[in-house]
Order: C-alpha cells, then sequence, then structure tokens
C-alpha cells in the first residue's frame, strides 16, 4: 500500500512539475532592450574623457612604424643588467626593451620614427662605448607618444 501511495505522488508530482515556460505576445519589442538612465552620467562621461585628454591620460600606447637599435644579444645576464642601467641613466628619454629568448638576452632601444634620429643615438652609444659589438638597425611596431603641441595646432 505505501509503494502504491508513493507512486501516485511521484506521479503527480512529476506530472505537475513543468520548465519555465515564457509566452512572448508582444513580437514587435522582442529582442529589444530599452535603458532608463540618469542624462547626468552622459555629461560626467564627457567630463571625464576632457579631463583624462586634457592630463596626458591614454588608454594606452599609440603604435606606428619606426625603428629600435638592436643593443646586445648574449648569454651573460650580468652584462646585459649592467648595459641597461648605463643606458637608462645616460638616456632617460629613451625606453630600453629587454627579452629573454632562450639562450640569450636580447636588448633593444628605442623608439624612433625616422631613421636618422635611431642613427643618431646609434652614433652617440658607439662614442660613449656603452656597446662594444655591432648596434643593428632593426624595423619595428614601436609605441609613440602624442605630442600635446602637434594635437593642439
Amino acid at each position: 500500500m505505501k509503494k502504491i501511495v508513493i507512486l501516485l505522488l511521484l506521479a503527480f508530482f512529476v506530472l505537475s512539475a513543468g520548465a519555465q515556460v515564457t509566452a512572448v505576445t508582444d513580437t514587435a519589442n522582442q529582442g529589444k532592450i530599452t535603458v532608463f538612465k540618469d542624462p547626468r552620467l552622459d555629461i560626467l562621461a564627457k567630463k571625464e574623457a576632457a579631463f583624462n585628454e586634457a592630463n596626458g591620460f591614454s588608454l594606452g600606447p599609440r603604435s606606428a612604424k619606426g625603428y629600435r637599435l638592436m643593443l646586445l644579444s648574449t648569454s651573460d645576464r650580468p652584462a646585459a643588467m649592467r648595459v641597461r642601467s648605463q643606458l637608462l641613466e645616460r638616456f632617460p628619454e629613451q625606453k630600453v626593451y629587454m627579452s629573454f629568448q632562450p639562450p640569450y638576452i636580447k636588448l633593444r632601444f628605442g623608439n624612433f620614427l625616422e631613421k636618422a634620429d635611431a642613427e643618431k643615438y646609434k652614433k652617440e652609444i658607439i662614442r660613449s662605448k656603452l656597446v662594444t659589438n655591432n648596434i643593428y638597425l632593426l624595423p619595428e611596431t614601436i609605441e609613440v607618444k602624442p605630442d600635446k603641441d602637434k594635437e593642439s595646432n
């Protein structure tokens, strides 16, 4: 008797339970979203964008085709770190890129739009004897800082 009652209750729950069914009666609004927001949010977003632009904040570095100097490719890490620190001291306005491609540590220098600028730095590095081996000019995609003077004109 207990088995029959349990079976009947189970059958009742199974038949009465159903998945959620959504009935869409208005097909004109199907797939559209209506957003209700305060219009002051748009004003705030514009002010924030203007503030970021005025203070030099950007979404990231811009890139362009340019040149870098390949200064060093060595497996001697202390020597690479020494050259890197000397370059950063001597040329603080330029970046030094250090990468590891086993078994070599490679040092690349600068972000130059013009080949002549890269050649000028190459001669200066050779003259100061920071790097004793060959220095190569590599065409690469470089980071470009936006010039405030050029944009305002």
